[in-house]
């Protein structure tokens, strides 16, 4: 049986400028994983996210569930999925994580680094491309993805 990945990035428009603790800083939705990413690799959501985890990778965002602080877009395409009730492995990463990640890091059999798995050079390109403009003009700790698995 395959496993397949959906998600969301969102992003905090204003928080740069007004701070976190200003009430309009909410997060807002960006845009679904589905327009970006074309491949779900089981090496990359290994590395990334600990699904289907045979390499031995050290996850970067494993199991840390939906964030309480969901914008409401995010929210109604995780609903249209059937909810916690229908997928798993629900988690978030944000581009301050991704950007700090070493991704000459590799699996168990020190074969596979995560560049190959998940880095600019796989489907993944796109999504980090999306949050890294995204982060511009946000803040890297204000652009995030959110996914889960079926």
């Amino acid at each position: 049986m395959s496993t397949d990945v959906s998600g969301m990035i969102e992003c905090r428009p204003g928080a740069r400028l007004w701070g976190l603790d200003d009430e309009d800083v909410v997060w807002e939705a960006g845009i679904g994983l589905f327009l970006l990413n074309r491949g779900n690799a089981y090496d990359g959501l290994a590395c990334l996210f600990g699904i289907r985890n045979s390499f031995g990778f050290r996850p970067l965002a494993e199991g840390r569930g939906f964030p309480d602080d969901a914008s409401e877009g995010l929210r109604r395409e995780f609903a249209g999925y059937g909810g916690l009730d229908s997928v798993y492995g629900t988690t978030w990463v944000t581009w301050a994580e991704l950007s700090a990640t070493d991704w000459q890091e590799t699996d168990a059999s020190g074969t596979r680094s995560r560049a190959s798995a998940a880095g600019t050079d796989t489907d993944w390109g796109r999504v980090w491309s999306v949050m890294r403009i995204l982060s511009e003009v946000h803040g890297a700790e204000n652009v995030r993805l959110v996914v889960w698995f079926q």
